[in-house]
């Protein structure tokens, strides 16, 4: 998928193994330690890791459909990353006391976005996460979710705004389910989902 905003074209591809040096720099600057996408997924525990660090288990997941995110390229540089996972195939959701589950369906969840200094607020979430969106259509997933924050148009800390703003899936279509008991730089996360037709 290709995107125009603010003067910048905007490309979105899967994260398959070979774009791995890309997946590398954007999602962890390179280096070993870090979170490498895994925490919210709840594949990094000792009882389902098998063994493997971070990186080893993003490798894993990038030979998987639906991979475990997608980048963002400007000019052929990798600025941006958002993590999905299939919600009823990821531990961490499945078993959160925060985030509660509405049914059973095999959704695409957004877990994280990450876009690099330089490119922030200049539509590169937004394109990712059409980017996320049309190709869970091409899927044939039932729908997309995820867990944003409602700053209110304040301004928040980066830290904070890993999860996405309400705002940016309000315009894409999604609708608020709910606020859950989840919170990033202290305000609540909400669940708002988009729902996709059957093909």
């Amino acid at each position: 998928m290709i995107a125009e905003s603010d003067k910048i074209q905007i490309e979105v591809r899967p994260a398959t193994l070979d774009r791995w040096d890309d997946v590398a720099i954007v999602v962890n600057h390179g280096e070993e330690d870090g979170c490498w996408c895994q925490p919210w997924r709840g594949f990094d525990t000792k009882a389902l890791s098998g063994g493997k660090s971070r990186p080893e288990l993003l490798r894993q997941q990038m030979q998987r459909s639906p991979p475990p995110g997608y980048v963002a390229y400007v000019d052929g540089r990798a600025v941006g990353w958002v993590g999905i996972s299939v919600r009823t195939e990821t531990p961490r959701l499945v078993s959160s006391r925060t985030i509660p589950t509405i049914d059973d369906l095999p959704v695409w969840s957004i877990g994280c976005f990450r876009i690099l200094p330089g490119y922030r607020r200049r539509g590169v979430a937004r394109a990712l996460l059409q980017g996320v969106v049309d190709a869970a259509r091409e899927a044939g997933a039932p729908g997309v979710e995820a867990y944003p924050i409602d700053p209110d148009g304040r301004r928040v800390e980066v830290g904070a705004g890993f999860v996405g703003i309400a705002s940016m899936f309000d315009d894409a279509g999604f609708r608020r389910v709910l606020t859950t008991d989840g919170h990033s730089g202290r305000l609540a996360r909400l669940l708002v989902r988009l729902d996709l037709p059957k093909r």
